[in-house]
């Protein structure tokens, strides 16, 4: 049974994906060495004869970076910008994204290959609750959700607006201002406007405790960048993502906050 895929990228001398099962390795790098072939051959000079090595596992996978002076990224396409870093000479780094993209310094340029991982699976709520409701097996009070956001509201609406740049996959563009969101929500919400969209943003805030709410004496610190760690902390802790943006609290006015 297979568990990795790997997609090697342009240019690379293999086009044919490369299935690892459990317990095997994938060497990549510039040619063979020492006697040993690597299984993904990247022609490239600025990649190191022998690169690194995958090794396949039953829920993850590990990558080790052979070269002395390069970093290798490992981006995961769906995270919004979430990866991790291999540094040089480092063996056995475990990833765990279910979708990866290996990047590789090469002078100039950076060279890229994705790996496939096994579908992540999941226990069943135990009482067969929908993700961000708590389910408790047993008698008791239940436990307090982190952050507890309705998708039926307004707020929830403006926020998956902020998020939806980098939920597309422009990882690095900018937010999207907040004229802009009135302009992305105003077909569906034809109240919306520069005041309403402010006040939810101020809003998501304090109810995401980025700042203390109004039955505390301390104003709390002013927030630079409000929007940006919003966005953030939603997209780090996945309190918004992908299939929100084609739920009905989006695409459709909802209900009112």
């Amino acid at each position: 049974m297979y568990t990795i895929v790997v997609v090697p990228g342009p240019g690379m001398a293999s086009c044919e994906k490369l299935r690892l099962a459990p317990g095997e390795t994938l060497r990549f790098g510039r040619e063979a060495s020492a006697g040993t072939q690597p299984l993904l051959t990247i022609p490239h000079d600025g990649v190191s004869r022998s690169a690194g090595e995958i090794t396949a596992t039953d829920t993850y996978w590990s990558l080790s970076n052979f070269s002395r002076t390069a970093t290798y990224a490992v981006e995961n396409p769906e995270g919004a910008g979430e990866h991790i870093k291999v540094a040089p000479r480092r063996l056995g780094a475990p990833v765990a994204f279910e979708f990866s993209r290996v990047v590789l310094p090469a002078g100039t340029e950076l060279l890229s290959f994705d790996v496939w991982a096994p579908r992540h699976d999941y226990a069943a709520p135990a009482d067969g609750s929908e993700r961000n409701e708590p389910a408790e097996s047993c008698s008791g009070e239940p436990t307090a959700l982190a952050f507890p956001l309705d998708r039926s509201k307004r707020y929830f609406t403006v926020l998956t607006a902020l998020c939806e740049p980098r939920l597309r996959g422009a990882v690095y563009a900018p937010l999207p201002t907040v004229e802009q969101v009135v302009e992305r929500l105003r077909p569906r919400w034809p109240a919306a406007n520069r005041a309403v969209v402010q006040w939810n943003i101020d809003y998501l805030a304090v109810k995401l405790r980025l700042k203390p709410g109004p039955e505390s004496c301390e104003p709390g610190p002013r927030l630079n960048g409000k929007k940006e760690m919003l966005v953030s902390l939603a997209l780090r802790f996945d309190l918004v993502c992908e299939d929100d943006l084609a739920a009905p609290a989006f695409s459709a006015s909802g209900a009112a906050r």
